[in-house]
């Protein structure tokens, strides 16, 4: 009989931190968390996700409606400015950092954003399983660590086979937004996503408009205050066969 897997078979695209947590930090896992934070069946690791676990949205939100996703939420500025100004859609969170976890239910219960959930989780998991297939009307990629030494940059989360992940996600017609402030990445992103069979163009010369659904973040200020071009991408879910 095998022995049982104690490792990922794929290298993730973080590296999981350990820190002390505020006395809020603390209380919003302890009160809201019940409300926000999806309870995830685990495979072989902490952030894994158990191959045979399914989201339901529909039961999870109580309604039909569009659902986004957002990988790497961090401190989760962007996704709860997102579900608290457009309470028609529901939103998940993906992130593994428990400290940016805590401020995400903090601003969201601030803001009164129930139409969020988050899930503490290694993403492609996430995408390629736990969302039941075409689940999601949008998926956003924003300044995803850019794993910049080339001896790392097998880490970054869009690498090849990335458009086969995010497309079973999405629905068909559904978007893939990108963005990042690291030239080289941006480049690979679009390398791989144009390679994709799962997805065409959904924008015109080299590269996508700024989307104005994103919240200006501390990691585009700082980006642009380095002197670094931010590269969006949009990319739209081709239909099924």
């Amino acid at each position: 009989m095998p022995e049982p897997r104690t490792f990922r078979d794929e290298p993730v695209s973080f590296v999981r931190r350990s820190g002390r947590m505020s006395e809020a930090q603390e209380r919003a896992f302890a009160e809201l968390a019940p409300h926000y934070l999806l309870d995830v069946p685990r495979d072989v690791a902490w952030t894994s996700v158990h191959p045979e676990a399914r989201l339901d949205p529909a039961a999870e939100y109580g309604r039909e409606a569009p659902l986004i996703v957002e990988v790497g939420s961090g401190q989760g500025h962007a996704i709860v400015a997102a579900a608290s100004s457009r309470p028609a859609e529901d939103f998940l969170a993906v992130e593994v950092f428990r400290a940016g976890l805590a401020r995400t239910m903090l601003d969201a219960d601030r803001a009164g954003a129930r139409n969020l959930r988050l899930v503490e989780a290694n993403a492609p998991e996430v995408l390629s399983s736990y969302l039941p297939e075409a689940a999601a009307s949008e998926v956003w990629i924003f300044f995803p660590d850019p794993w910049h030494k080339k001896r790392h940059t097998k880490r970054r989360l869009v690498r090849p086979g990335f458009g086969a992940t995010a497309g079973a996600a999405i629905r068909d017609g559904g978007l893939l937004r990108l963005a990042t402030d690291w030239e080289d990445y941006a480049l690979q992103m679009r390398e791989v996503l144009d390679g994709a069979p799962e997805f065409e163009r959904a924008f015109e010369g080299e590269w996508a408009e700024r989307f104005d659904g994103r919240v200006m973040t501390a990691f585009e200020r700082k980006g642009l205050a380095k002197g670094r071009d931010i590269r969006d991408l949009t990319y739209r879910r081709v239909p099924r066969a």
